[in-house]
């Protein structure tokens, strides 16, 4: 049992504790509703969102090599098969990412024959993107990247929607303003 420290200052007012007394100190646990230890990694929403896509990324590699792209690459083909042409700048918005990160990608589609790039005469600033016709063949091919993916995965449409839309409010409820 933790003893007392009877000590007081000049004033009768009792001193702090001494640090060699044998004195415990409440430690706060951090658990959660079940009584788990929120601070255990196998706990952690980061770490397991950070190899969930490490993985799934990972996992889409062997699929996507056969077309000849990379999951970046793969992401800018999925935008501008929803609409082409389209301005850099809106498909980089569309992929959360940055025009200056995107360039480069967009100038390796270009060399393989996939996509153009044109400024606008009326904006030079801005990079219209668009689909060649062996971009738009390339589609065809990339309707076997879904079921493919939901194989490997071991997950239904339903679960993937399901996962989809948790995963769609985690990304609005982090989203900072640009």
């Amino acid at each position: 049992m933790a003893r007392a420290s009877s000590r007081t200052d000049a004033d009768g007012v009792p001193a702090d504790p001494d640090p060699t007394d044998d004195v415990t100190e409440d430690v706060a646990d951090v658990t959660g509703d079940a009584g788990e230890d929120l601070l255990k990694l196998d706990q952690q929403v980061c770490f397991a969102l950070a190899v969930a896509a490490r993985n799934v990324i990972g996992l889409y590699r062997p699929i996507l090599e056969p077309m000849g792209l990379t999951h970046p690459q793969y992401l800018v083909m999925l935008a501008l098969w929803e609409r082409s042409p389209r301005q850099l700048r809106e498909v980089a918005s569309a992929l959360s990412l940055e025009p200056a990160t995107l360039s480069p990608v967009v100038r390796r589609l270009e060399a393989q024959g996939l996509l153009t790039r044109a400024r606008r005469p009326d904006d030079e600033r801005s990079l219209d993107i668009g689909l060649t016709a062996e971009g738009r063949r390339l589609r065809d091919r990339a309707l076997e990247v879904p079921p493919q993916v939901m194989d490997r995965l071991g997950m239904g449409v339903s679960d993937l929607r399901e996962l989809h839309t948790a995963l769609t409010r985690v990304i609005a409820a982090t989203a900072t303003e640009g």
